[in-house]
This record gives C-alpha cells, structure tokens and sequence, in this order.
C-alpha cells in the first residue's frame, strides 16, 4: 500500500517538474525569438487620430512598443519632445508607427487626398462646425447629402415657417481642409468622489472647409445658403443610399 502510495507522489512531482521544465523552455524560446528580431521600441498609434489633430491629442494617442528590427520604418518616431506646436498631417490609425512626416507645422497642412472633379461640374466651398459634418469624418471622395434650414421664406405659401430639406443628394466631396485644432478640451472639474463626463474631454474642435462638386444650379444653391440661409448640415450619402424624393419639413412633421 505505501510502495502505491508513494509511487503516485513521485509521479504527480515528476509531472508538475516536467510542466515547469516546458513553461520555462517556452519562455526562454520566445525570449531568443525576440533577441533574433532586433526589437526597436517606437511609437505606435492606439487609438484613431483625425488629421489637423494637436500634438498632444497625438501624444494621449500612442504608446511605446517593440517592433521587430526588419519591420520599423526609417522615420518612426520614437519620442515626441521635438513635436511641440505641430499637427497631424493625416489621419492616424491604430496600429501603425507614428512617422515623423505624419507631424507638420500648422500652416503647412495641406488639403487631404482631393480627388478629379467630374466633367461638367464646378468645385464651391463652404466652412461649417464639426458637429454639421457628420463629426468631422468626412473625406475626400465621400458622398454627401446637403440639407439647407430656412428660419422663414423657405415656402411661398407659409413664408413664416421654419423649413428644413435635403436639397441636394449624392454631392461628391472633393476636399476636406480642417482648420488646425488647438489644445485638446481641458477635463472639467469634478466634484469630490465624482468622476469627469467622458463625453466632455477629446471632442472634435475647429471648423472644417468642405469643397463640393455641383452643377451650376445647386452651386447656387450652396452660395445662398451659406451667405442667406440659416444653416448647412450634411449628412453622408452613399450612392446607394435611399432617396424617397424631396421633402420640405416644418414644424408638424418632425411629429408625423
């Protein structure tokens, strides 16, 4: 009985030995693995950046991490010290090296990625607040929906009247130039034992300029708006995107 006995101990230490042995071989297997790579420790973006954003949005958006050697860029940055004052030239997306010809000054940020107007079209332009740009995502290329709000005179009929519609549909978005955004919103000050609103900090700030490809009608359309009208929203609108035909809304159908 004690021969029995003591031959399952030994077999229950030989095996938590021979798990030991395995981990700490592993181990040392995937720490020469690293050695052989080279690892460099470089800034990579964690979390999304839109382009015009400050330094220090950037700087609250990436982190240090080892790359193999063979896979790190010749410009990835590594420290942020010398990037004080500059903007993101583009937008950043997790998981790729910060590169140091993504930071510029201010006044060289350049209009994104502009794209070929259509033939028989001509290029307006309009400034309007992130939050009546679908959040400051749009790009060049996108398509959007341009919705134009009267606080009177939108109808003949009832010329008193608030109106709201969408006036013009699918409008191809040729260039997107945001003005440079200055340091991230500073976290309110919370009471003892609350915590800050999450909604308050890191919001889309400084205007955008959006350029449009129209005809020549809705080109005027624009104009009026911008310089008569009450307000611009858009909205993005893919070509395939339902479009139930032109709407003018007052006051009763935000109800219907």
């Amino acid at each position: 009985m004690k021969s029995r006995l003591l031959a399952g101990v030994a077999a229950v230490l030989l095996a938590i030995v021979g798990a030991v042995l395995v981990v700490t071989y592993a181990q040392g297997a995937d720490q020469r693995a690293v050695k052989d790579l080279d690892p460099v420790v470089v800034l990579v973006v964690t979390k999304a950046v839109p382009a015009g954003s400050s330094v220090d949005t950037v700087k609250a958006s990436v982190a240090l991490e080892h790359v193999p050697g063979t896979a790190v860029a010749k410009s990835a940055l590594d420290t942020l010290d010398d990037s004080a004052g500059k903007v993101a030239a583009a937008d950043l997306v997790p998981g790729e090296q910060l590169l140091a010809e993504k930071l510029v000054a201010p006044e060289d940020l350049q209009t994104s990625g502009s794209v070929k107007v259509p033939a028989g079209l001509q290029e307006v332009s309009f400034q309007l607040e992130p939050q009546r740009v679908v959040g400051g995502r749009l790009a060049p290329g996108d398509h959007v929906g341009i919705f134009i709000s009267m606080k009177e005179g939108g109808i003949e009929s009832k010329s008193d009247k608030e109106t709201t519609q969408l006036s013009i549909h699918k409008v191809l978005v040729t260039a997107v130039q945001r003005a440079p955004e200055g340091a991230a919103n500073p976290a309110p000050t919370a009471s003892a034992g609350t915590e800050p609103d999450p909604r308050d900090v890191n919001l889309p700030t400084g205007s955008l300029m959006i350029t449009v490809a129209v005809n020549d009608i809705n080109a005027g359309k624009v104009v009026f708006a911008s310089e008569f009208g009450d307000a611009i929203w858009l909205s993005r609108e893919p070509l395939d995107a339902e479009d139930n035909g032109p709407r003018i809304m007052i006051r009763p159908d935000v109800y219907k």
